[in-house]
């Protein structure tokens, strides 16, 4: 009680406080801590090398939430918050289950349970700092307000605001506890976070899907409901719904779930869109290596049309987050994100063009085994899927700026992962043959000033004008440097970050990518932001995004045989 009755004064006063909560070492895998719920945050150390704990916080002798998180044993790397508010006002119990006793994954000198410095190390606070505190953070990009991000998930736009969900690990910088986490935007460069807005449930944890504007109640949730379909990951994967009546700030999850389910192992990353051709809904969705697709009146009962994969396009790794949209001239494109199997190892997003009936798509390519399509051709371009309801008919797509390969390494600690810059897609044709487009959205390019500057900035475009064969170099003052080259003989573009910056996380992650340009390139557009390139055609017709992290930022730019403009954000 003495402590209950020092942690109201301190919150009275405005003050964090922090002290050794009452620990019970159980075993040398198993701790009971008691604590109070009077404050909002109860924030936990983490080490990131640490093998995860898992926490069962129980009130009333029910377990009211489950998370698994890297508890401190030598070092605190960075905290992580549990919201406490979510919790009836008092005291819960924290049921902790370590992974394995009296050790860590380097130490040779084995530590007692009772002397992991989290257990001292756990804070009340009133607040949780989300500021910007890392140098590899990007300006202009989405990215979580901390912890870890991957796919994009349940993107729509309604009223003048872009709603972005993505995989979020609340408790961790590194993938685990897989909820939606939601961000919002009105102009797909400055976003807000309005916290986490699908979280874990007896199904599962909450993997991959999509979210739509249900404009004429056909779930019966409402007019303008918006309907989330995501993949339930418990001891199988299934499809469940949610639904929002306040645009997609809070979710109920629909009490018929799961409503699709399988023998299929990879069976995830749901993606609905209406289909005025035949009056209903289309759902498109992972099933190994196909795309299954389905049919329904309500969002609810879906009727399984067809499946599409079986011999087209790359197949060394699973198949996950599909996309299907019409485009122009009665095409569609399909999307199929793969990993591992990109064109430079690991994860990345492929395509198929063909024509879509409401049941079934067919490849216009008649060659199964003709090469396979790349959206992107660098190493970090992956889980592409595009906005429900995006004005004008438009496709605007995000895609999550990382690899499989090294994804969890990458030398951030605050956050990990960004999105890529928002993008437009349509089809273009070169050589009889019809290609995904691939443009900066006008909100992206509205950002930056239609000024130029003379210097190079860590946040930037730069425009170059390409001549027959055009090198660009950005350097800093340490050495470091990122090279690109455009031949227009051999019609490609490349791109070498060998010698970018730190490279040592990972063996997969120096690299050199190359890209078919189809066709000549008259203005590339690099957008530069920190930790990462995107090199884009003006035109659309080839894209490449790639990582880096400088020791110092870029702040020289050289181009032979070519010429080009630096703008600034505005």
């Amino acid at each position: 009680m003495k402590k209950l009755f020092f942690l109201i004064i301190a919150q009275f006063l405005g003050l964090s406080i922090s002290y050794a909560q009452e620990t019970h070492v159980l075993s040398d895998t198993h701790v009971m801590q008691r604590i109070s719920t009077s404050s909002k945050y109860l924030l936990l150390p983490v080490e990131e090398k640490q093998e995860n704990a898992h926490i069962r916080v129980i009130q009333d002798n029910k377990v009211v939430k489950e998370l698994n998180c890297r508890l401190a044993v030598n070092n605190v790397d960075y905290f992580v918050p549990l919201a406490l508010d979510n919790f009836k006002e008092g005291e819960a119990l924290l049921d902790i289950s370590l992974p394995r006793a009296n050790t860590t994954a380097t130490s040779t000198n084995p530590i007692a349970t009772k002397d992991y410095v989290c257990w001292k190390g756990i804070k009340y606070s009133d607040s949780f700092d989300k500021a910007n505190k890392e140098k590899f953070r990007p300006t202009y990009h989405h990215t979580p307000a901390f912890g870890w991000m991957n796919d994009p998930n349940g993107m729509f736009y309604k009223d003048g605001v872009w709603h972005l969900y993505f995989q979020h690990n609340p408790y961790g910088s590194q993938w685990e506890n897989m909820t939606w986490g939601h961000s919002t935007s009105r102009d797909l460069v400055h976003w807000t976070f309005e916290g986490e807005a699908i979280e874990p449930d007896a199904l599962g944890t909450i993997f991959s899907g999509s979210a739509v504007v249900d404009k004429n109640n056909t779930a019966g949730f409402g007019s303008d409901a918006i309907v989330a379909m995501y993949t339930s990951a418990g001891q199988g994967q299934t499809q469940s719904l949610a639904y929002s009546t306040d645009n997609g700030k809070t979710f109920t999850k629909y009490p018929g779930n799961p409503i699709l389910t399988s023998n299929v192992p990879d069976f995830r990353d749901p993606h609905m869109f209406w289909n005025s051709d035949i009056n209903k809904w289309n759902l498109i969705l992972a099933a190994g290596q196909r795309m299954n697709i389905y049919s329904s009146s309500n969002l609810k009962d879906w009727k399984y049309e067809s499946s599409f994969g079986d011999g087209y396009g790359n197949h060394d790794g699973v198949w996950e987050c599909p996309d299907l949209m019409r485009m122009e001239g009665g095409k569609w494109i399909l999307i199929c994100n793969i990993n591992p199997g990109g064109p430079y190892g690991g994860s990345a997003t492929q395509y198929f063009v063909g024509t879509f009936d409401g049941h079934q798509f067919i490849c216009e390519t008649p060659n199964k085994g003709e090469q396979a399509l790349w959206m992107d051709y660098g190493k970090d371009h992956y889980a592409t899927v595009t906005f429900d309801n995006a004005p004008d008919g438009r496709h605007v797509a995000l895609a999550w700026m990382s690899n499989w390969q090294y994804a969890n390494q990458v030398p951030t600690k605050q956050y990990r992962s960004a999105n890529s810059i928002a993008r437009d897609l349509s089809l273009f044709t070169y050589q009889g043959k019809n290609y995904c487009s691939v443009k900066a959205s006008k909100e992206t390019m509205a950002a930056f000033s239609d000024k130029a500057v003379k210097g190079l900035l860590p946040a930037c475009r730069v425009d170059v004008t390409l001549k027959s064969n055009t090198l660009i170099t950005l350097s800093n003052s340490k050495g470091e440097q990122v090279t690109m080259v455009y031949d227009a003989k051999a019609g490609t573009f490349t791109m070498d970050r060998t010698k970018s910056g730190d490279t040592s996380f990972s063996n997969d992650f120096a690299a050199i990518t190359k890209a078919p340009t189809r066709g000549k390139i008259k203005t590339l557009q690099l957008f530069i932001d920190h930790s990462s390139i995107e090199a884009l055609d003006a035109d659309g017709k080839m894209a490449m995004t790639n990582l880096v992290f400088p020791a110092a930022p870029y702040n020289t730019i050289k181009v032979k045989n070519g010429s080009y403009k630096i703008y600034p954000l505005k």
